[in-house]
């Protein structure tokens, strides 16, 4: 039934005749009955229903049945040639998260618990019965016969674990904050594939703050010039920083919102939980003066920013505002039974403030708005802390273990005392193109942690820094719920190698290999992302990474990405053709080249010290031929460029001005990050470094380019280098609004042929 509220007033027009008949219903039924008022002095939009639907609280018990149609839908964009084969059947009292198949070639039939559960259980047929690949990003669909294959008998599958929770606080951010529903929903489609039913919604999470602090002594202008742009609001959300990449238009923030709240909703029409943002104290600076009775804390300084001050949720006032914020976030996005919240994130100071008292009324107040909703907290450096989990009802909170596979003699049960927490990773941080993952930690801790007698695993969480990396690995963390046996890695690799070109091949099969034993097998100990390039970092004969808190040196042999190559350039043409073969030869071939960057730099140092100028000359015109075939072969995969990247943040600007100013915002988070306090004093310049067609070529090669045109005249003339000012280098780059492509271009098999052939051969790499 639809709940009554308030929708935001459309800036765009809607497709209304792709919108779901029940929703195209909520859109036109027109003004509601008891709709919540604006606040005062706040903007009014039109007061028509939501576009969320109806969503059961907590707690509620499980309907006797449930509509196909969306998990039907997804299967159509997902199989467009061959969902009709599929019969999908609802069938909940079958069992929380389990889903049957069955049936004859030609005639599927899969039988699930939820629709998420019944793509899930079509996800499975897929890789264990066709031998096909829906990855991320890359398929073999077009490998498929015009017949499906039967099922030789049927398989029943139940999930190992209840939450299986998906997507960090800084996705939006690094993966893209300007991205269309389009998008957002093929993510989700691939997330249901793959076994994941808790995702969390950060698009459009700055419009109940905006509307709410309205009531609270706020103007609708400091509020939007408080806003981040949308490329920098997951740290906003995460009180780290305000106001960098603005100022926001108010038209952006209401199509961000409506957009947020179509992507709950497609998650509900899933079975999906779509995790909202919770409220834990996040204020403008002055609240305290402009509001009788609260309470403030300074948050000093992250990264360079000043933070948000943060309001003592034991103060009279908390409750309120965060009543006003959860009103205004259910008119759009609706209720939910999971919000997400991590107060004190990375260094937050807590003043005065009794934080078991304050995670109470967090907590309170969140059950006040929502129910016996579950909390879930980012268990990342030392949170969340024995006080906070003193604090709270623990039966209602889950950690998302963001170090699991990083650091070893981990006790999990021990260091937070028994309280539900889900098995994570973090192997990509800022979106760093970097292969690999410590995916045997994965397979060596999650079986025997679920299986400890006292044991609180309760899920895994699906962490990375920014997605559609690593295909891999998403497919294989994601079978850890599923699978009730220990997976045996060599074996589970030469499946995904069988399955991900669409039949088994032998080189594929020694490519994966070679990938297994190299970068996804590091280990734990101190990192879970491998290291990234040097032709991405700032410019320095000693530069041993890219970004200042990635791996110094090479975490796996670079022979194995070598060898990688050279088998997948063997694999059978007839294989060549799908999106998985092509991205992965490219992929690879960037890895190799970005691996040799490792090599080359110290050659280049020892010369220039030697002071041979021709030996010098000769090395960095290898590293720049390297790097233009760097930009050329990452130029012919849709998933490597900069214009996309770029195309997208200018599609949401409503003019010339404000177009500049979004472009900006997704610029300096690749480059500068923030402001130059942020980008040297924070170190956090080239954090988001990624080997991207254009980014390459403009930025990087530049760069160096300058670099090495001060040692060759420090050379020639016998005097010392001239000083470079890099943030001023790189805030310019930032400021550019020169275009790029955003279509692939060129031939990625003879792009990465002539990447094999630049390279040393496999035996001198190691």
């Amino acid at each position: 039934m639809p709940r009554s509220g308030r929708r935001l007033p459309a800036t765009r027009p809607v497709a209304l005749a792709a919108l779901p008949a029940a929703l195209l219903a909520v859109i036109c039924a027109g003004p509601a009955p008891g709709a919540t008022a604006p606040g005062a002095g706040s903007p009014a939009p039109a007061d028509v229903r939501s576009l969320a639907g109806a969503h059961a609280p907590a707690g509620a018990p499980r309907a006797a049945t449930f509509d196909t149609a969306p998990a039907r839908a997804a299967l159509q964009r997902l199989l467009p040639r061959h969902a009709g084969q599929f019969t999908l059947v609802p069938d909940p009292a079958a069992g929380a998260d389990t889903f049957t198949v069955s049936g004859t070639a030609g005639a599927v039939t899969v039988r699930g618990s939820t629709g998420a559960t019944l793509l899930t259980g079509v996800g499975w047929y897929l890789q264990h019965v066709a031998g096909a690949d829906i990855g991320w990003p890359g398929d073999s669909i077009g490998m498929l016969p015009a017949r499906l294959p039967a099922v030789p008998a049927p398989v029943t599958r139940s999930a190992q674990v209840p939450h299986r929770y998906a997507l960090n606080d800084t996705d939006d951010g690094y993966s893209g904050p300007y991205r269309t529903f389009e998008e957002h929903q093929r993510q989700i489609d691939l997330l249901a594939l793959h076994g994941i039913n808790e995702v969390f919604v950060q698009v459009g999470a700055e419009y109940p703050y905006y509307r709410a602090l309205q009531r609270f002594g706020y103007s609708a202008e400091e509020l939007r010039q408080w806003i981040p742009g949308p490329g920098h609001q997951s740290w906003w959300l995460l009180q780290n920083l305000s106001g960098f990449g603005g100022p926001v238009t108010e038209r952006l923030m209401r199509e961000r919102a409506e957009l947020g709240g179509r992507i709950a909703e497609q998650l509900r029409g899933l079975g999906m939980t779509p995790v909202l943002p919770g409220y834990f104290g996040t204020v403008p600076a002055g609240f305290a003066a402009r509001n009788a009775g609260a309470a403030t804390v300074a948050q000093g300084d992250w990264a360079g920013f000043d933070r948000p001050d943060w309001l003592d949720p034991a103060s009279p006032v908390f409750a309120k505002l965060a009543a006003a914020y959860y009103a205004e976030q259910r008119a759009v996005f609706g209720d939910s039974s999971m919000y997400r919240m991590s107060p004190l994130h990375e260094g937050g100071r807590t003043g005065s403030v009794d934080v078991g008292a304050a995670a109470g009324a967090i907590q309170g107040a969140l059950h006040a708005a929502h129910p016996g909703a579950l909390w879930a907290v980012l268990g990342w450096q030392d949170d969340p802390t024995a006080e906070l989990l003193a604090g709270v009802d623990t039966s209602k909170l889950l950690i998302l273990d963001g170090l699991s596979d990083r650091y070893n003699r981990l006790d999990r049960e021990t260091r937070w005392g028994g309280v539900p927490y889900a098995m994570g990773t973090i192997y990509n941080f800022g979106g760093h193109t970097t292969i690999g993952a410590n995916t045997s930690v994965w397979l060596e801790r999650f079986g025997p942690w679920r299986a400890k007698s006292n044991s609180a695993l309760a899920g895994i969480a699906y962490l990375p820094e920014a997605t559609g990396t690593n295909p891999a690995a998403f497919d294989l963390f994601t079978d850890l719920a599923w699978d009730a046996g220990p997976i045996d890695q060599r074996t589970w690799f030469a499946g995904f190698a069988a399955r991900r070109y669409g039949r088994p091949d032998a080189e594929a099969a020694a490519a994966w290999e070679e990938l297994r034993k190299g970068p996804y097998s590091t280990s734990s100990g101190l990192w879970s992302e491998s290291q990234d390039s040097l032709f991405s970092a700032r410019p320095s004969l000693s530069a041993v990474g890219a970004a200042y808190w990635s791996p110094k040196s090479m975490r796996y042999p670079a022979g194995s990405v070598r060898r990688a190559l050279d088998h997948l350039l063997r694999v059978d043409p007839a294989l060549r053709g799908s999106s998985a073969y092509r991205f992965d030869l490219v992929d690879t071939a960037r890895q190799a080249l970005a691996n040799h960057s490792r090599v080359l730099l110290p050659k280049i140092k020892a010369a220039y010290e030697a002071k041979d100028l021709a030996r010098f000359r000769t090395l960095t015109a290898e590293w720049h031929d390297g790097m233009r075939l760097l930009d050329q072969v990452t130029g012919s995969d849709p998933n490597l460029l900069l214009g996309t990247w770029l195309s997208r943040a200018r599609s949401h600007g409503a003019d010339r001005a404000e177009q500049d100013r979004y472009e900006y915002d997704a610029r300096s988070l690749l480059s500068v990050w923030g402001r130059r306090s942020t980008s040297e004093g924070g170190f956090l310049h080239d954090y988001a470094n990624r080997e991207w067609s254009g980014l390459i070529s403009e930025l990087y090669a530049r760069r160096w380019a300058a670099y090495f045109a001060t040692l060759d005249e420090a050379l020639a003339g016998g005097v010392a280098p001239r000083e470079i000012d890099w943030h001023a280098f790189e805030e310019e780059w930032a400021g550019r609004t020169t275009r790029h492509p955003d279509r692939p271009s060129g031939d990625p098999y003879r792009l990465a042929t002539a990447v094999a052939a630049a390279l040393p051969p496999a035996a001198a790499t190691g």
